[in-house]
């Protein structure tokens, strides 16, 4: 039997609005998702009194307690199997994984019972647990940190996933991620947790999107760049730097990639005439391949060039040093852009 959960620390209702990094509105949604519900647990490798390897969880367990802030053994399938037992017991635990890469040992019990509890009784057990994976490259590591496994998850029926890319998404939609009673795993992208340029203000009191949607962040007319996490920075870049040069392109970042929402991007595509998709994992059978081949179908008479992709590479990801030839850059992707407007 669980001890009765502490005291949520309480929060002054004069505090303004603060400015935030990914890190800490991740951190920030946590803590506001513990204080509204005794039911949420958050559970994973040192993420307790060390507050994990990017700190995300800091300060929590101190404010919570270990009974919900609870610090694992490394294995990703027993944190995993151990979170479906709360679940259905009524808890809502969040479980982190400490690496993309780590994701592999807990792969069995994601697809095959995490995602298919639910259809297998009837809709009689909920598992509302969100797993959380920093993934992507950028970070300059080692062998099996610096993965985008989101592909393999996305064809996994009873998953949902969702990928956040700022700091106001950040904190918003790991809430309702949390609130969701379907299983969602929370893809950050890990090499933008503390970057100081992307500091938001974060106002809890404001009205957030719908979870599943994806957004129009900038509007253009010659061609739509549509990514998701780490790229969506590198996109808007591109955009900026293409409109310094009289072209206008139009960026829409997904946000869920399972379900997808591409009702935003067809709409774009039948304006533009013209798609490039974003991602940094590899491209063969992949989400950038999805949302080609469903353009393609809805959008067909519209386009004026076919759909192109810049991804990463068909290969292992690489040592550090070639690391930066492998993501996709402001470069690829301008130089893509400029292959679709002369086509």
């Amino acid at each position: 039997m669980m001890a009765a959960p502490a005291k949520a620390p309480e929060r002054s209702a004069t505090t303004a609005a603060p400015q935030l990094t990914i890190g800490k509105a991740l951190n920030h949604a946590l803590r506001a998702a513990m204080e509204a519900d005794p039911k949420v647990l958050i559970m994973g490798e040192d993420v307790g009194k060390l507050g994990g390897v990017f700190r995300i969880t800091d300060g929590l367990q101190k404010d919570f307690g270990e009974h919900r802030v609870l610090d694992t053994p490394l294995a990703e399938s027993g944190i995993i199997g151990t979170a479906i037992g709360l679940a259905v017991r009524g808890f809502r635990p969040v479980c982190e994984i400490q690496f993309d890469g780590f994701v592999f040992p807990g792969f069995d019990q994601i697809v095959s019972q995490l995602a298919k509890l639910h259809f297998r009784s009837q809709g009689k057990v909920k598992v509302p647990i969100v797993v959380r994976i920093p993934f992507g490259g950028g970070i300059g590591a080692v062998e099996h940190h610096s993965e985008s496994p989101e592909s393999l998850f996305s064809h996994t029926a009873g998953l949902r996933l969702v990928s956040c890319s700022n700091p106001v998404d950040a904190y918003w939609m790991l809430q309702q991620a949390i609130r969701c009673d379907d299983p969602v795993l929370f893809f950050e992208p890990k090499k933008l947790y503390h970057t100081g340029s992307l500091k938001e203000t974060v106002d809890p009191t404001a009205s957030p999107d719908p979870l599943f949607a994806s957004r129009v962040l900038r509007s253009g007319t010659a061609a739509t760049l549509v990514t998701y996490g780490p790229s969506v920075r590198v996109c808007l870049d591109a955009a900026i730097a293409a409109a310094e040069e009289g072209t206008s392109l139009e960026v829409i970042d997904l946000r869920t990639l399972s379900p997808l929402d591409l009702e935003p991007v067809f709409e774009s595509v039948r304006k533009t005439g013209r798609l490039i998709a974003v991602s940094e994992a590899p491209s063969e059978s992949s989400l950038t391949s999805e949302i080609a081949a469903r353009v393609q179908q809805e959008c067909f008479y519209s386009l004026e060039a076919p759909v192109l992709r810049v991804t990463g590479f068909d290969t292992p990801y690489p040592p550090t040093k070639l690391e930066e030839y492998y993501l996709p850059d402001l470069d690829r992707v301008l130089h893509t852009v400029d292959r679709a407007l002369t086509w």
